[in-house]
């Protein structure tokens, strides 16, 4: 279920006295429509600029993924915007970003966002995965594969973001930023191109087409085949339990998407 929303003014006046000692006097704000993983998001437009909130309340049971965003941003600044602060007061739980003016990242066959989204998934290949705690790929995904040795396959020492929603790209006239990493997990490296392909399928490509746009990644070349075809089994299952009995239109988009996937990837093999 997506956290309740709520807009900047309904906030507790200390959470928003709190936000206001970092930022300054803030002169507008722009309410923005929030994703699943937060109840707040908006933009503060302040005298030293425009800074992106993004929050939860603080008994939330996702509110964990606030404090995995703090800690991971150092090591994520050459793709993600850099994080300002972090308060926590009066109930709430707000990070401050420096915000990015781009937009969401076109995923259909021919966009010319396709290159920067690639280029960005080189660049993370090639950062180290820092020493915090982190999830781990083989224990997140272990509940999906048919034998539980299968997801041995998804460890490893790389960073993933493992979040391809188009809505956590921002394009910019020079590059693709990534957002939102409070899903960011320690496994096999080959595992963030996998998790893009099925969002390419979902925004109108073909399996072999939208496995040919990651095909040239280095951590692509590297992932064997067996191991490709359990992480697209158990995309299929954990997409199919996400949608449940009566998914909404992008979850049901989703789920179609993971299971043309993985029949492309058994009739491969």
């Amino acid at each position: 279920m997506p956290a309740p929303s709520i807009t900047f003014g309904g906030l507790p006046s200390g959470a928003r006295s709190a936000i206001e000692a970092e930022t300054g006097p803030i002169l507008k704000i722009e309410n923005l429509s929030t994703g699943l993983n937060s109840s707040l998001s908006a933009l503060a437009h302040t005298t030293g600029g425009v800074i992106f909130l993004k929050g939860l309340r603080a008994d939330h049971r996702w509110v964990w993924t606030q404090q995995r965003e703090a800690d991971i941003n150092p090591y994520v600044t050459p793709l993600a915007p850099r994080l300002l602060f972090h308060v926590i007061a009066d109930g709430w739980d707000v990070l401050g970003f420096e915000a990015v003016d781009g937009h969401h990242a076109d995923y259909s066959p021919g966009s010319p966002d396709l290159p920067k989204v690639t280029d960005a998934l080189r660049k993370l290949g090639s950062l180290p995965c820092p020493e915090i705690e982190l999830r781990q790929a083989e224990q997140r995904l272990a509940g999906y594969v048919s034998d539980p040795t299968e997801a041995e396959a998804f460890a490893g020492n790389a960073l993933l973001h493992t979040d391809w929603n188009n809505h956590n790209v921002l394009i910019t006239h020079d590059r693709a930023h990534l957002v939102d990493w409070g899903w960011a997990t320690r496994g096999a490296a080959w595992l963030d191109p996998a998790h893009l392909i099925i969002w390419l399928i979902a925004a109108g490509h073909t399996p072999s087409e939208a496995e040919g746009a990651v095909a040239l990644l280095p951590v692509w070349k590297s992932a064997p085949p067996r191991a490709v075809n359990a992480f697209a089994h158990a995309s299929a299952n954990l997409w199919q339990e996400i949608a449940g009995s009566a998914p909404d239109g992008w979850t049901l988009t989703l789920r179609d998407a993971a299971r043309v996937w993985h029949q492309h990837r058994e009739l491969r093999s």
